[in-house]
């Protein structure tokens, strides 16, 4: 039983961890410096989605971006 305690400090320590690793909000800045621009919903037919600028806009950008 002396195992139990030491269990929960791991699961506690794994689950602080993966909180970390949440998805964060993208910015138009952030789009335009990989080469890309902000959509509304979808990205254009040709052109790739490579990020998020906001809730509901994407950063896209054409597949031939060198």
């Amino acid at each position: 039983m002396r195992i139990l305690p030491l269990l929960c400090a791991l699961l506690l320590l794994v689950l602080q961890g993966a909180a970390g690793l949440s998805r964060t909000q993208g910015s138009p800045q952030e789009c335009e410096r990989r080469g890309g621009f902000c959509s509304h919903r979808l990205c254009p037919p040709g052109i790739g989605r490579v990020g998020i600028c906001s809730e509901q806009d994407f950063c896209c950008r054409s597949r031939w971006y060198p």
